[in-house]
């Protein structure tokens, strides 16, 4: 079937309005930008440090020469965030259930989860690293692994675990209680309800604060590298190379990788949330 609608005169007055509107504010906010990235660029060239900076922090010939190394650094990285990341949305979401349970009976898990809590999310994420990665090889027992990447990776997990159990919690508290009410009264037990019901609604809302845990835990696997271990991340290989120069070049490198590494990964989670029809609280039934 064949569409001889036109829009009217007053609605293609609307429609080219509103389009001159939207290149002039597009217009206005790249002149902004290009006028304020200016104004920076020369503000800091003009500086009397700059020559010396730029020569110990944005040698090109010399980043261009360490890029191989440090971006094999950095694919350890990104296994680490990978297997981190899986282990911290389990346990947290084990313990956020465990602290929504209701009942007298519950109270030791629902005071558990809570010390966890409270102790991991008030200790230094790089604290944790230096106790369990020197301190737990030092025991000595022998059933138990010895390695720093290991236990760093155990300390990011309990670490990150605490955040995330706080937005998990955050997510299952916000489902209206109507919603369990009528789960409970199709006959669903407790366990069905959270699990069919009020978990999935959870995670819908939480996916912003879960995409910044994210972003911030591929960051901070780069302390990892504090208990030095065998494996070359980034920031080692980056500390290596400018103990042979006393170039900090490799540094920026590092940096600009992370960046390469993060704000695509933001961008595309945006969209797939989009698409999906993730509008947080906002979606709420």
């Amino acid at each position: 079937m064949q569409d001889d609608w036109t829009p009217s005169p007053l609605q293609q007055q609307r429609i080219a309005y509103r389009r001159r509107r939207d290149n002039r504010s597009a217009l206005i906010a790249a002149g902004s930008t290009v006028l304020l990235l200016a104004v920076v660029v020369i503000a800091v060239v003009n500086t009397k440090g700059w020559p010396q900076l730029r020569a110990s922090f944005f040698n090109l010939a010399y980043g261009w020469e360490v890029l191989p190394d440090i971006a094999k650094g950095l694919w350890l990285n990104v296994r680490l965030m990978v297997v981190c990341e899986i282990a911290i949305l389990i346990l947290g979401l084990t313990l956020a259930l465990l602290r929504s349970l209701r009942g007298p009976a519950f109270f030791p898990l629902r005071a558990l989860s809570t010390v966890y809590t409270d102790v991991f999310r008030g200790l230094p994420a790089l604290l944790v690293i230096y106790l369990l990665g020197f301190g737990v090889p030092s025991l000595r027992i022998e059933w138990l692994p010895s390695s720093g990447l290991f236990w760093g990776c155990v300390a990011l997990i309990l670490t990150y675990s605490a955040y995330v159990a706080e937005v998990f919690r955050a997510g299952i508290e916000s489902v209206h209680p109507s919603q369990r009410a009528a789960a409970r009264s199709l006959g669903l037990s407790h366990g069905r309800t959270m699990r069919y019901v009020v978990v999935p609604q959870a995670f819908r809302r939480v996916i912003p604060p879960l995409l910044n845990d994210l972003v911030s835990l591929q960051k901070d696997t780069a302390l990892v590298a504090v208990l030095g271990t065998v494996y070359y991340d980034a920031v080692l290989q980056a500390q290596i190379d400018i103990a042979e120069t006393y170039n900090y070049t490799p540094y920026v490198v590092a940096g600009l990788l992370f960046l390469v590494l993060t704000i695509p990964m933001t961008r595309l989670t945006d969209l797939v949330a989009r698409r999906q029809g993730w509008q947080g609280a906002g979606g709420a039934v």
